[in-house]
């Protein structure tokens, strides 16, 4: 595994003197390593093959979602529930691979997560503490 920086670096922290680290690596698969108890963890693949650089957001503590898109055009995510990581979950959209996703947390089980479409246009998808909500288009 390459446990060196790759394509897309993302960072979160979830609490005090926490950070995660989240990138691409040199297979396309999605590398996760952490900052914890004042050093650093040893990288760990979880795997996918990502087509854009990833995004996270942490939306509580021990608490954190990590999205990219993936060759099929398609946003997937997996997140962290404090206690092991959950399988790669397809959100669909019609997106552009090469761009990157952009995501933000607004409080405990509220999610945001923003797209750049095939069409060109800014797409946007929410969880909103008990379902996804379908992709809206951002007017221009």
């Amino acid at each position: 595994m390459n446990d060196q920086l790759g394509s897309g670096t993302a960072a979160v922290s979830w609490g005090p003197g926490r950070i995660d680290l989240f990138w691409r690596g040199s297979d396309g698969a999605l590398i996760h390593r952490a900052f914890a108890d004042g050093g650093w963890l040893d990288p760990e693949s979880l795997g996918g093959s990502l087509a854009s650089a990833p995004t996270v957001t942490a939306w509580a503590v021990d608490r954190m979602e990590v999205f990219a898109v993936m060759a099929d055009g398609e946003l997937w995510n997996r997140y962290w529930d404090g206690a092991s990581w959950h399988p790669w979950e397809s959100l669909g959209g019609e997106l552009d691979p090469r761009e990157t996703p952009a995501a933000s947390s607004w409080g405990a089980n509220r999610l945001d997560v923003f797209a750049l479409g095939r069409d060109g246009l800014t797409w946007h998808r929410w969880w909103d503490g008990s379902h996804w909500v379908a992709w809206e288009r951002l007017p221009r």
